[in-house]
């Protein structure tokens, strides 16, 4: 067993799941993004996810597939696999309350008074948390699976991970520092919501070690492919766009393909 190799993922894993602290430090300090940065940033980490999964993850998955099962097997297996990660994805997505899922639009509105105020953001604040808990557990799979595949495929994808993981840790933060007032309560809620990554790293790495070999392995690849790809579509860009710069979104994806296409052909 490659124990480098594997503490390796994980450190990464750990690193794009605390970025949700440093979202909760930016809203502790109101210190916010401007809405050009967020699109931009959001935008170029679509642009990464999606390139380095079509070019390189679901390729990468191919490859170790059709090494065991044949041209045709290992494409078919490949593809099953890339669909049902986006199917899990979706469903995990479709399990959490629309009124309390961080990628939809917010249902909570109205005039409230003081203590009902304080309540419902504790409650929103938390229950944010929960949610992008959740949607994390597969996000820390997906990344550390791609530490376990190349440096060169896991540091940009534990990068664009990171950089989406800001704006939610901000998410988290603000209802719980306008519910109880604290810095710490809220920066605490916020870092513990990105731990679900490296716990799904954790778990993945307890089912995946006993038949760690071409077929998982390429299973995996195929399916962290459409977990990335989902999570930039239905997640990612369109949180990009809601910021009323769609245009920036969209260089920003261009450009997030461009520095991966450039730093993949570096290591050819």
């Amino acid at each position: 067993m490659d124990w480098p190799n594997i503490i390796f993922a994980f450190s990464l894993t750990l690193f794009a799941g605390l970025a949700t602290g440093v979202g909760g430090v930016i809203a502790i300090s109101r210190k916010a993004p401007g809405e050009r940065f967020l699109a931009g940033s959001l935008g170029f980490s679509v642009g990464v996810m999606l390139y380095i999964s079509f070019v390189e993850i679901l390729p990468k998955a191919v490859e170790e597939l059709t090494s065991v099962w044949g041209a045709r097997g290992g494409n078919l297996a490949a593809v099953g696999a890339f669909f049902a990660g986006i199917a899990l994805i979706a469903v995990i997505d479709r399990l959490v309350p629309t009124a309390i899922n961080p990628h939809e639009p917010s249902t909570v509105g109205g005039a409230v008074g003081g203590y009902e105020r304080r309540s419902r953001m504790m409650r929103a604040g938390v229950l944010t948390a929960i949610a992008i808990s959740i949607h994390n557990f597969p996000e820390g799979f997906a990344t550390f699976v791609a530490g376990l595949t190349d440096p060169k495929i896991a540091i940009p994808v534990a990068v664009a991970i990171a950089i989406h993981n800001i704006p939610e840790g901000i998410a988290v933060a603000v209802p719980i520092r306008e519910a109880t007032g604290s810095r710490g309560k809220a920066l605490k809620w916020a870092t513990l919501s990105g731990l679900a990554e490296p716990a799904g790293a954790a778990v993945g790495f307890i089912l995946l070690m006993p038949f760690l070999g071409p077929e998982a392995m390429g299973l995996s690849f195929a399916a962290v492919a459409g977990i990335m790809v989902f999570i930039s579509l239905d997640e990612l860009l369109p949180t990009a766009i809601s910021s009323g710069r769609h245009h920036t979104a969209i260089y920003g994806l261009v450009a997030g393909m461009a520095v991966m296409a450039i730093s993949l052909l570096l290591f050819i």
